[in-house]
């Protein structure tokens, strides 16, 4: 099968909406998420703010363009760790993982704050949107399951197949088990759920600026729940 060779008109589109996205990044590292709007993105590349309409059907898909790339960046960001620790065992490189997500986290606080927290005025909020921004969180998430499934291949989980702490838990991971059947038993889910919860939170505690009332360096915090974490994955 020959690969079609994109026209120039392809091309040209191709560059032109990359630059808007740029300058969108560009907003949002310097002014946060409420900077992106059309009408200085227009600015920005020398267009008129009707002319985006050729290339974006309104900011929502523009945002979703944005996050979308972003959540790729951090899931290739995250699995080139993986790939950095390939001699490790998986759970060892799960850590090195939660690391490298903590970093790229706190080394861009404005996009990390587009994807995870505060929304852009007039945009649809993001957990109601369709199916891109879900394949590419369903990518980011992978990563991890990729890693957990060879944790599990070789070691058995100890516990019941669908032992877990509160029988009535069962019902809340439907959505799991419609999703990925039995790929790892409910309690791995649960210790999986529960522990990137506490981990998250703290990552973006950490990038707002919310825990320095209470520590000066988060990262022992850190690793000390991660290393719980990990813990409960290795039962």
């Amino acid at each position: 099968m020959t690969a079609t060779t994109p026209s120039r008109r392809e091309r040209l589109r191709a560059e032109t909406v990359t630059e808007i996205k740029d300058a969108a990044r560009r907003l949002l590292v310097a002014g946060g998420p409420t900077a992106i709007s059309l009408r200085a993105i227009a600015r920005d590349v020398g267009m008129t703010a009707p002319a985006l309409y050729r290339y974006f059907a309104s900011l929502d898909a523009l945002v979703t363009a944005i996050v979308t790339d972003l959540f790729e960046e951090l899931r290739a960001a995250v699995a080139g760790v993986a790939a950095a620790h390939a001699d490790e065992d998986p759970l060892t490189r799960i850590g090195h993982m939660a690391r490298g997500f903590r970093r790229w986290s706190l080394d861009h606080p404005a996009e990390f704050a587009l994807m995870f927290g505060s929304p852009v005025p007039g945009v649809t909020p993001l957990p109601q949107r369709g199916p891109p921004l879900d394949e590419a969180g369903a990518r980011f998430g992978e990563t991890f399951f990729a890693v957990m499934s060879e944790h599990y291949a070789r070691h058995s989980f100890a516990g019941e197949p669908h032992e877990l702490p509160d029988p009535a838990l069962r019902e809340i991971f439907r959505p799991y088990l419609e999703n990925f059947g039995d790929r790892f038993p409910a309690p791995v889910i649960y210790f999986f759920i529960t522990s990137w919860t506490r981990l998250y939170g703290m990552v973006a505690m950490e990038v707002f600026g919310h825990l320095a009332w209470a520590v000066t360096d988060v990262e022992p915090l850190f690793e000390v729940e991660l290393a719980r974490a990990l813990r409960q994955l290795a039962r």
